[in-house]
Parts: C-alpha cells; structure tokens; sequence
C-alpha cells in the first residue's frame, strides 16, 4: 500500500514562495502519475498540478493560480510544487494523489491513495 505524506505549507505573505513535497512510501513502482490538488475553505478539491513518475511530463490546470513548478525526485520516491508570486486565493489546504493508470487528467477520480493534505496560508 502506498502512503502519501504532504509537508512545505505554512502562513506566508502576498507575493511570496514556497514549495510543497509529497513524500511516497511503499510499492510505487506502478504509478503512472501523481498530482496535486487544492481545497479552500468552502469549496471542492480542484486539480493544480500533475506529473507523470516515469517521463517526469507536467501538466497543469492553466488558470487555477499562479505561477506554479511540479517536479519529482524519482530516486527520491519525492513530487514538489514550487509556488511562486503567492495570492490570498491560494489560501487552501493542498493534497497530493498518485494516478496508476492512464489517462490521469484533471478530475479527482483516476488519483487515489489521497495524503493528509498541508496548509496553505497567505495573508498579510
């Protein structure tokens, strides 16, 4: 069974970075993808990111947020989200998904084995 753990979040300011890590434990090897995906207060998951574990392909949902980086560490058994130019709006609790057979997409039905999540804060 695989488990994924979710860590980087914290309170920061408009404008500012951070980068998200969702760490893979037990048998990834027939992972076909791993996204991410974000929930505000009041609102469903909506998709961010994902990035296929063995060609390391990103796609991304367009105009969800801003600038956004997804990138895994494959050795690392590691995906990330580089966050940059942070809003308000992005105040969300952020989940990481693994997708095991393609087409993954951008719909919260093909991504399992969901991880805690981490929040995700922007204010001044």
């Amino acid at each position: 069974q695989v488990q994924l753990v979710e860590s980087g979040g914290g309170k920061v300011q408009p404008g500012a970075s951070l980068r998200l890590s969702c760490a893979a434990s037990g048998r990834t090897f027939n992972t076909y993808a791993m996204g991410w995906f974000r929930q505000a207060p009041g609102k469903g998951r909506e998709f961010v990111a994902a990035i296929t574990w063995l060609g390391g392909t990103p796609y991304y949902a367009g105009s969800v947020m801003g600038p956004v980086t997804v990138s895994r560490d494959s050795a690392k058994n590691t995906m990330y989200l580089q966050m940059d130019s942070l809003k308000p709006e992005d105040t969300a609790v952020y989940y990481c998904a693994m997708c095991r057979v393609s087409p993954c997409g951008t719909t919260l039905g093909p991504y399992t084995n969901w991880g805690q999540g981490t929040q995700v804060t922007v204010s001044s």
